[in-house]
């Protein structure tokens, strides 16, 4: 931010006055503290449904809807986190204490799996009258699923903007979000497969009790590499600054908006850096009003006055959020497919041999190593061989459309394998195999790979300076949203068509995927438009656009 605040801003962003800190040191220390930080995240909310009705006793469906409940806040509140950081204290000491706080968390849950008295006693065999849990019971175990919570929500992505925050070169903030999403993918496997199979073949308290020790060894890892790190200390609210745009605009509706460079206000800092226009852009002129002196105008009055960098940052935030909500409706019918996988693996043969059996909750570990992999191919070999080929490298926004193409696709092939599968169940065949499902969750994790790193990138590059734990969080706001818009979507289904029964064998799945195909289209074509009307704002050069198409490379 600019004006007086734009001292602030600056040493937001440079703590670090010898530019001693950051690089590629840190790059070790954070990887390893997400991955832990992962392994811990998915190890206790996967298969959170089961430990509830097998070790609380709780019903089916309230245990299902307190697992939505506790995925939405998880994927929500990163946001709350992000605004503490660039508001008050910086992402490393939010990070910092969430891991602790993830740490006291699991550690609760693992006492808990361990002490008979802190849980129901089990049901009888074959009855089904079962001991409700007690309210101190239950107040433990919610005070340990809020812990762990606020400790998942406080590191997911604060460590991508933490991340980032040690590079200068967007090429380099492009390639350490690529690392980042594969540490979180791998961590998402080893916790989706690994600690679920532990818990439910060997023992909660086992399964927990892991996870606690690859919290520990985030915590001590992230501590230990603290002297490494670039520390954004905040001095004050970038918001409060958004938010005096819009109301000195207001006040000055009345005011003529000129074209001289000498109408608008300009702060001590942005005239001696030269790092904002002489004047306001065209775009939503309304808010050029926010700069422009009148002569009942102060400077110390900057809810009357603001600078032209400030709303010019206003205007980028303005300007992204066409992007961010085509990805939000990218992930919306993700998570119907989703859902609709497991209905779909419940009713299909999930035997691969006679002594292994699929979990139907566990295939979305398929979705999570192939985008795993096809990250890493992407910033090795297919990134690389395109620019060779094309002699200019993809940039970010059309990353993020061919995830949309794949995405499209998955859907698709669903549709065409559900189609099949009702076809088998008419004709009284044998159950397909569960291994029918693999290509469309393939094809979702390639999806994922080409749009999740590229809109990260893109939200972090292009959003203010001071607002750059928000810009990464906005994607785990995206799967928020997309969660609760994707259990609505299924409701209106269920409501309106006969396509969702609770026999999926008498239902049309497959019309349900056709209608998401028909969804992904008509918003790809939104995606195209907002991205072929947006002008990425942070070049002001030819290498720095060259910079910026090579973001994730």
């Amino acid at each position: 931010m600019a004006d007086s605040n734009s001292g602030d801003t600056e040493a937001h962003r440079s703590s670090d006055p010898n530019g001693k800190r950051g690089g590629w040191i840190t790059l070790p220390f954070i990887l390893v503290t997400l991955l832990g930080m992962s392994i811990t995240s998915f190890g206790w909310i996967m298969n959170l449904i089961v430990f509830l009705i097998n070790e609380f006793n709780i019903k089916n469906i309230a245990a299902a809807q307190i697992s939505n409940v506790v995925s939405g806040v998880v994927n929500m509140l990163p946001v709350v986190a992000a605004i503490l950081a660039d508001s008050f204290f910086g992402n490393v000491s939010i990070i910092a204490a969430s891991t602790f706080i993830s740490l006291i968390g699991i550690s609760l849950l693992t006492l808990i799996s361990s002490l008979d008295y802190l849980r129901p006693k089990p049901c009888e065999t074959g009855s089904t009258l079962c001991q409700s849990p007690s309210k101190p019971q239950l107040g433990i175990l919610y005070a340990a699923l809020a812990l762990v919570i606020i400790g998942s929500a406080g590191t997911r992505f604060t460590l991508a903007s933490a991340g980032a925050n040690q590079y200068k070169k967007p090429k380099e903030q492009g390639s350490f979000f690529n690392y980042f999403f594969v540490a979180l993918y791998t961590g998402a496997i080893t916790g989706t497969a690994a600690i679920v199979y532990t818990q439910d073949n060997v023992s909660w308290k086992l399964g927990f009790g892991l996870c606690a020790v690859a919290n520990l060894i985030s915590f001590i890892v992230f501590i230990a590499g603290k002297r490494f790190y670039k520390n954004d200390k905040s001095l004050g609210s970038p918001y409060t600054s958004l938010i005096r745009v819009l109301v000195a605009a207001t006040l000055k509706r009345k005011a003529v908006i000129t074209s001289k460079e000498e109408d608008y206000h300009h702060s001590g800092l942005e005239k001696e850096t030269k790092t904002s226009a002489s004047i306001p852009s065209d775009s939503f002129r309304f808010l050029n009003r926010g700069a422009l002196k009148t002569d009942e105008d102060s400077v110390s009055n900057k809810w009357r006055l603001c600078s032209v960098q400030e709303v010019e940052d206003f205007k980028t935030v303005l300007r992204l959020l066409p992007l961010w909500s085509a990805e939000m409706f990218l992930a919306t019918p993700v998570g119907v497919q989703m859902g609709m996988t497991v209905l779909q693996a419940l009713v299909m043969d999930r035997e691969l041999s006679p002594h292994f059996k699929v979990s139907a909750g566990s295939l979305q570990v398929i979705v999570f190593l192939s985008g795993c992999v096809f990250i890493m191919l992407n910033n090795w070999t297919i990134y690389p061989m395109y620019q060779r080929l094309i002699r200019k490298p993809l940039t970010p926004l059309q990353q993020v459309g061919i995830g949309h193409v794949f995405t499209i696709l998955s859907m698709a092939v669903s549709a065409l394998v559900e189609a099949k599968r009702l076809k088998t169940v008419d004709d009284n065949g044998d159950p397909m195999s569960v291994l029918w499902l693999v290509p469309a969750l393939v094809l979702v994790g390639v999806g994922e790979a080409f749009h999740f790193p590229a809109n990260v990138a893109v939200f972090y590059g292009e959003f203010p300076e001071s607002l750059k734990n928000t810009a990464t969080s906005l994607t785990s706001v995206v799967i928020g949203i997309s969660f609760y818009l994707s259990t609505a979507l299924i409701d209106v289904i269920q409501r309106t068509t006969a396509w969702l029964p609770d026999d999926i064998n008498h239902g049309r799945v497959d019309n349900v995927y056709w209608v998401l195909v028909i969804g992904g289209a008509l918003n790809f074509g939104y995606f195209l438009v907002c991205s072929w009307l947006y002008k990425y704002r942070n070049l002001k050069d030819d290498d720095q656009k060259q910079d910026l198409k090579d973001v994730t490379t």
